[in-house]
C-alpha cells in the first residue's frame, strides 16, 4: 500500500487506491471534466462515487463541492466502468450522508 493513503472504516466505503487521483469524465455536452475521486459508497447493490471537480484553481486534495455519481457499469474485474450524474436529490442526499458518515474520520465536512 502507498505511504500515506488514509482507510475508511466503515465497510461500506471504499476508499481512493491513491490519494490525488484525477479522472477525466465527459459531460452531456461533451466538455471535459477532471474529478478527483474521494471513494466508493455501498448501499446495498448499489454503488455511488465521489468526486471533487480540480481545476487550476481547486486542485487535487484540497477541498470545495463533491459530485456524487452512481455506479452504472463495471468492468470485466468488477471495477467501475461508467457512472452517471445522480439526479434525484433524496438519492444523492441519502448517499451523501452514507459517504459523511463513513469517511467523518478523513474528510472535514461543512
Amino acid at each position: 500500500m502507498a505511504e500515506g493513503i488514509r482507510e475508511g472504516s466503515a465497510p461500506n466505503f471504499c476508499p481512493p487506491v491513491e490519494e490525488g487521483q484525477v479522472f477525466v469524465f465527459e459531460d452531456e455536452k461533451g466538455e471535459l471534466l477532471n474529478l478527483e475521486f474521494l471513494g466508493l459508497v455501498l448501499d446495498g447493490d448499489t454503488r455511488f462515487g465521489f468526486f471533487f471537480p480540480v481545476d487550476d484553481e481547486n486542485p487535487a486534495l484540497s477541498s470545495g463541492t463533491i459530485i456524487c455519481l452512481e455506479v452504472v457499469e463495471m468492468d470485466e474485474e468488477g471495477q467501475p466502468a461508467a457512472f452517471e450524474l445522480v439526479e434525484d436529490e433524496q438519492v444523492a442526499q441519502d448517499a451523501y450522508a452514507l459517504f459523511a458518515e463513513a469517511t467523518k474520520d478523513l474528510y472535514r465536512f461543512e
